[in-house]
C-alpha cells in the first residue's frame, strides 16, 4: 500500500536489478555512480535512500545504504535511473570503484521517509562531508526545477530563498560543487583548513545567515553527527524548523534487524528507539537525542 504523509507519497520498496551506466570521481576518495533503474527513479523522493549489493558476493553479505543524489532523465523528461555518491570506507565501496558500465548490481528501495515539503520561508541546507548527497534533488525540487515520485510530489508552495552551506575538511574533499551551480541556489562553502571558502566550520556560516537579512525558516541537515548536533542546537535556540537526515549504519534497510535505531523523544520525560531506515532517516531536530 502506498503511504501518504507530510513527506509526500512514499511507495513501498522493491527488490530490483540495475545496470551501471557511468562512474566518475567527484573528490578525494569520493565517487558518483549512475544506475539504469527506471522503477526506482520514478518512485523515489528527495531524502530517501536505497540499499545496494554486489550480486554473487558474500563478503560483505549485506547491502549498503546510499542516499539519492538525483535522478537522470530521458530526452522527453522520463526518469531513467538514479545517481548516488559514496566515499571509500570499506570492502564494498573499495570494490565499487572498479564497477564499469554494463555491470549488474542488486538494490532495494525506495526506503525511508525523505525530506518534508519545505514551505514558503527561506530554506537552508547544511551539509558536512558526504552529507551534500541528499541535497541536489532537494534543491531542484525546492527551486521548482524538478518533480519527484511516481505521483510526482508537486509542491503547493516554494521557498522564497534556497541555499546550501557545505563544509568539508579541505577543498580536496568538496564533491559535486559544479552540480550545485543551479539557477536560484545560493552556495557557501567552509573548509576546516581554509583551503576553499570560509576558514572554519559550516555551522559558523549558518550562524551568520541566521543573523542576516533573510534567516532560514527551515533547515535541512546531513553530515557527521557532531555537526548535526551543533546545527540542531542552533536551530532550536533560534526557533527554526530543522530536519536532520541521519547517516546511521544499516544492515537490512527495512526495519527487521533493529541495528540502526536512534533515540527519539516521545514526551518531555520519555524517549524510545526508532528505526532510522523506517521511521527516518529524516527526523525533527527537537525529537532526536544525541
Amino acid at each position: 500500500m502506498t503511504a501518504i504523509s507530510q513527506f509526500g507519497t512514499c511507495n513501498p520498496p522493491e527488490y530490483l536489478s540495475a545496470t551501471v551506466v557511468e562512474q566518475e570521481q567527484m573528490a578525494q576518495s569520493t565517487y558518483r555512480i549512475r544506475l539504469d533503474c527506471p522503477q526506482l527513479a520514478k518512485a523515489i523522493l528527495p531524502g530517501q535512500f536505497f540499499m545496494v549489493r554486489e550480486p554473487g558476493v558474500n563478503d560483505p553479505l549485506l547491502g549498503r545504504p546510499f542516499a539519492l543524489y538525483d535522478t537522470y532523465l530521458s530526452e522527453t523528461g522520463q526518469p531513467l535511473g538514479v545517481d548516488f555518491g559514496y566515499v571509500i570506507v570499506g570492502k564494498l565501496t573499495t570494490r565499487m570503484t572498479h564497477w564499469q558500465p554494463g555491470d549488474q548490481v542488486e538494490l532495494w528501495g525506495p526506503l525511508g521517509n525523505g525530506f518534508p515539503r519545505p514551505g514558503v520561508g527561506a530554506l537552508t541546507m547544511v551539509a558536512g562531508g558526504i552529507g551534500q548527497t541528499p541535497f541536489l534533488a532537494a534543491a531542484r525540487e525546492a527551486l521548482a526545477q524538478r518533480e519527484y515520485g511516481e505521483r510526482q510530489r508537486t509542491l503547493d508552495e516554494f521557498p522564497e530563498k534556497v541555499s546550501l552551506l557545505y563544509g568539508a575538511r579541505s577543498k580536496d574533499y568538496l564533491a559535486g560543487l559544479d552540480d550545485f551551480n543551479l539557477n536560484g541556489l545560493d552556495v557557501e562553502v567552509a573548509t576546516d583548513d581554509g583551503s576553499f571558502g570560509h576558514h572554519g566550520y559550516v555551522t559558523e556560516l549558518l550562524q551568520q545567515q541566521i543573523k542576516g537579512p533573510t534567516p532560514p525558516a527551515t533547515i535541512f541537515c546531513c553530515g557527521p553527527e557532531p555537526m548535526m548536533e551543533a546545527v540542531s542546537q542552533i536551530a532550536i535556540e533560534s526557533n527554526i524548523s530543522c530536519w536532520l537526515s541521519l547517516e546511521t549504519p544499516m544492515a537490512c534497510g527495512f526495519g527487521a534487524c533493529f541495528s540502526c535505531v536512534a533515540k527519539v523523544r516521545i514526551s518531555d520525560n520519555e524517549w524510545d528507539y526508532r528505526r532510522t531506515c523506517v521511521e527516518g532517516p529524516v527526523f525533527k531536530a527537537e525529537d532526536l537525542i544525541f
